[in-house]
C-alpha cells in the first residue's frame, strides 16, 4: 500500500513538472510571438489612424492586439491581418520566429523594401496577400520551402527578376498572383506542374517569350490572366483542354496565329479576351454552340476576318461582343437581334456591309452600341430609337442616308451620339433636347439643311457640340448662348455656310470652353472682347 501510494506521488511530481515547463514553454513561445511583433511596430514609421499605437503594448496580451488572432490550442499567433490601415514600414528580420503564422494579410498600405529572407521559417503560411504596397527586389525565390502556401497575392507591388521555378516545390497552391509588378523573363514551364492551381494572374509585367505548353497540364485552372505583357507565338492549342476555365484574358500581347477552335468547347468559360493582339483567321461556324454561360467575347484590334458566323446567336447569355479594329466582312447577322442579354455590342472598324438589321432593336438592354468605320448602308432602323438603355451610339464614317426620326428622343440616357460623316438629310429634330444626360454630339459631315436652333442643345451637361462639313444650315448664335450651353467645351461649327449674325457676348459664361471653330459662315460685327475672359480656351478659328 505505502509502494503504491509513493508511486503515486512519484507520477503526481512527474506530471506537475510537465505542467510546469509547458506553462514555462508557452509562456515563451508568447513572449517570442509579441517580440516580433513588437519588432514590427518598431519599423511601422507611419500609422495615420493609430491602429498600433492604442493596441499593441506589452501590458495587453498578445491575443488582443489588433489584427492578432492566436490558436486555441497553442495559444500562439496563428493570424496577422493588417490590411487597409496605410501603414507605412518594413518587415523586420524578426517575423521568422512567427512560426505558428497560418495566415499573412498585409494588403493596401504602404510596407516598402524587400522580403527578408529570414520569411522562409513560416513553414506553416498558408494565406499571404501583400497586394497594393511598395514592396521591391526580386519574387523571393524562398517561396519553395513554404510548402503548405495555398493563396500568394503580391500584385501592384514594385517586384522585378524572373519567375521562381521553385514555385513547383508548392502542390498545394491555389492562387499565384503577380500582376502589376516588373517581372521580367518567361513564364516558366514548372508552373504546369502545380496540379492543385485554379488562379494565375501575371498580368502587367514585362514576361517575354512562348506560353508554355505545360500549361496545359494545370488541369484545375479556373483563371488565367496573362494580359498586358510581351508574349508572344501561337497559343498552345493545349489551352483548350482546361475544361474548368471560366475566365481567359490574354489581350495586349504579341500573340499570332489563329485562335484554337478547342477554346470555343470549354462548356465552363464566362470570359474570353484576346484584345490587342495579331491574330488571324476566320471565326468558326460552330461559335458559341459549346459556349452556354459566355458573357463576354472580347477579340478587338486583331487581323481576324472573313463574316460574322450566325451562330453567335447561340451565346445566349452574351452581355458584351466586341469586334472592332479587324477585317470581318459581309452583313451583319440578323441573328444577333437574338441576344437578348446584349449590353455591349462593337462593330467600329471593319469592313461590314450591308444594312443594320431591323433586330438589332430587340436588344432591349443594349448600353453601347458602335458600328462606325465600315461600308453599312440604308436607314437606321427606327427600332433602335426605341432602346432606351442606350448610352452610346456610333455609326459614323458610313454611307448611311435619310433624316433622323423624332423618335431619337426616346434615348433619353444618351450620353454619346455619332452620327458623322454620313448622308443624313433633313432637319435635326428637335427632340434632341429630350437627350438630358447628352455629353457629346457629333452630326458633321452629313447633308442636313433648315435653320439652326441652338435652344435644341439646351442640354446643361453637354460638353461638345460637332456640325461641322457639308452641313447647310442657317440661323444664329442666340445672345443667351452662354445659358443655353453653359458646360460646353467644343464648339464646332465650321463650313455650314448660313450662320449669321454676331457672336454674342455671353459666350464669355461658357467658362469651361476649350474649342471654338466658326470659319466659313455669314458671321458679321465685331469679335467680343470678353472672349478674352475664356481662360481655357486653346483653339480659336
Amino acid at each position: 500500500m505505502e509502494k503504491a501510494f509513493t508511486s503515486f506521488l512519484l507520477i503526481l511530481l512527474l506530471l506537475l513538472q510537465y505542467v510546469m515547463a509547458s506553462s514555462a514553454m508557452t509562456q515563451i513561445n508568447i513572449t517570442t510571438d509579441q517580440s516580433a511583433l513588437l519588432s514590427l511596430k518598431s519599423q511601422i514609421i507611419s500609422d495615420p489612424s493609430h491602429f498600433l499605437d492604442e493596441s499593441w503594448s506589452p501590458d495587453i496580451s498578445v491575443c488582443l492586439w489588433v489584427g492578432v488572432t492566436c490558436g486555441s490550442r497553442h495559444q500562439r499567433v496563428k493570424s496577422l491581418n493588417l490590411s487597409n490601415m496605410a501603414l507605412t514600414g518594413r518587415i523586420p528580420r524578426d517575423f521568422r520566429n512567427l512560426t505558428f503564422l497560418v495566415s499573412l494579410d498585409l494588403e493596401s498600405n504602404n510596407f516598402q523594401g524587400n522580403l527578408p529572407q529570414e520569411m522562409a521559417h513560416l513553414r506553416r503560411l498558408k494565406f499571404l496577400r501583400l497586394s497594393f504596397n511598395n514592396f521591391m527586389g526580386k519574387v523571393p525565390s524562398w517561396f519553395g520551402f513554404l510548402h503548405q502556401l495555398q493563396f500568394v497575392s503580391l500584385m501592384n507591388n514594385s517586384f522585378s527578376g524572373s519567375i521562381p521555378s521553385s514555385f513547383s516545390n508548392i502542390s498545394t497552391l491555389e492562387t499565384l498572383n503577380l500582376k502589376f509588378n516588373s517581372i521580367e523573363g518567361q513564364i516558366p514551364k514548372v508552373i504546369g506542374s502545380l496540379v492543385n492551381l485554379r488562379i494565375l494572374e501575371l498580368s502587367g509585367n514585362k514576361l517575354i517569350g512562348s506560353i508554355p505548353l505545360s500549361l496545359s497540364n494545370a488541369s484545375r485552372l479556373e483563371t488565367l490572366k496573362i494580359s498586358y505583357n510581351s508574349l508572344q507565338g501561337n497559343i498552345p492549342e493545349g489551352i483548350g483542354n482546361l475544361h474548368n476555365m471560366n475566365l481567359l484574358a490574354m489581350q495586349f500581347n504579341q500573340l499570332t496565329g489563329s485562335i484554337p477552335l478547342t477554346i470555343f468547347n470549354i462548356s465552363r468559360i464566362e470570359l474570353i479576351s484576346f484584345t490587342g493582339n495579331s491574330f488571324s483567321g476566320d471565326l468558326p461556324n460552330g461559335l458559341c454552340n459549346g459556349l452556354p454561360i459566355l458573357k463576354g467575347l472580347y477579340l478587338s484590334k486583331n487581323n481576324l476576318h472573313g463574316c460574322m458566323p450566325t451562330s453567335l446567336s447561340n451565346c445566349s447569355q452574351l452581355q458584351v461582343l466586341s469586334l472592332s479594329f479587324n477585317e470581318f466582312d459581309g452583313p451583319i447577322r440578323k441573328e444577333i437581334g437574338r441576344l437578348n442579354n446584349l449590353q455591349e455590342l462593337y462593330l467600329g472598324t471593319n469592313q461590314f456591309t450591308g444594312i443594320i438589321p431591323q433586330e438589332t432593336g430587340n436588344l432591349i438592354n443594349l448600353v453601347k452600341l458602335s458600328v462606325e468605320k465600315n461600308h453599312i448602308t440604308g436607314s437606321v432602323p427606327i427600332s433602335i430609337f426605341n432602346i432606351t438603355s442606350l448610352q452610346l451610339l456610333s455609326l459614323s464614317a458610313n454611307n448611311l442616308k435619310g433624316t433622323l426620326p423624332r423618335e431619337i428622343g426616346n434615348l433619353t440616357k444618351m450620353q454619346h451620339l455619332h452620327l458623322s460623316t454620313n448622308t443624313f438629310i433633313g432637319e435635326i429634330p428637335k427632340e434632341i433636347s429630350n437627350l438630358v444626360e447628352l455629353e457629346k454630339l457629333d452630326l458633321a459631315a452629313n447633308s442636313f439643311s433648315g435653320r439652326l436652333d441652338m435652344e435644341t442643345f439646351n442640354i446643361s451637361g453637354l460638353r461638345a457640340i460637332s456640325l461641322t462639313d457639308n452641313n447647310n444650315l442657317s440661323g444664329i448664335l442666340p445672345p443667351n448662348i452662354g445659358s443655353i450651353l453653359p458646360n460646353i467645351e467644343e464648339i464646332d461649327l465650321a463650313n455650314i455656310n448660313n450662320l449669321v449674325g454676331t457672336i454674342p457676348d455671353s459666350i464669355s459664361n461658357c467658362s469651361e470652353l476649350t474649342f471654338l471653330d466658326l470659319p466659313s459662315n455669314k458671321l458679321t460685327g465685331l469679335i467680343p472682347t470678353s472672349l478674352g475672359y475664356l481662360t481655357r480656351l486653346q483653339y480659336l478659328n
